[in-house]
């Protein structure tokens, strides 16, 4: 077990911090961070008209995955969409995990593709969903107390 969150240790310069997540860990991070998404009253209230599908994508791993949203509800998926309204797309993990370190904001990697109507709309996922998984990264237990890692 560690002794230390995973984000820390990166911040600390671990230069094998993605060799220490496989995919499937990043997979149960990733789904733990929606559902604490989804916990979230405001951001429910922010999406409740919204209906669109985004693929989100790392490039340099090769990992993909799916967030559907339906009027305030948010669904993951494991598999990429092949018919995204809005894709995030960066080209390293490392530029992914910098942008969930600060929160939010482009970085020359990070990009989004799709209508703009529909780029508005799912801005505010992006967002909360940054924050989230930042709080799961310093603390990568479940409900139940158990290890994501």
């Amino acid at each position: 077990m560690y002794t230390s969150s995973p984000l820390s240790r990166w911040r600390a310069g671990a230069t094998d911090f993605m060799n220490q997540f496989s995919k499937r860990a990043a997979r149960r991070l990733i789904q733990r961070a929606l559902v604490l998404l989804k916990r979230d009253k405001h951001m429910r209230q922010r999406l409740r008209e919204a209906r669109a599908t985004t693929l989100w994508v790392l490039e340099d791993w090769d990992f993909a995955w799916t967030v559907v949203l339906h009027r305030g509800r948010i669904e993951f998926e494991r598999r990429p969409t092949k018919q995204p309204d809005v894709t995030f797309s960066w080209r390293t993990a490392a530029e992914f995990l910098n942008q969930v370190e600060e929160g939010a904001g482009p970085t020359s990697s990070f990009q989004i593709q799709g209508k703009q109507e529909q780029r508005r709309v799912c801005e505010p996922l992006l967002t909360g969903f940054l924050l989230c998984l930042r709080h799961v990264l310093a603390s990568p237990v479940d409900d139940a107390g158990e290890s994501l890692l």
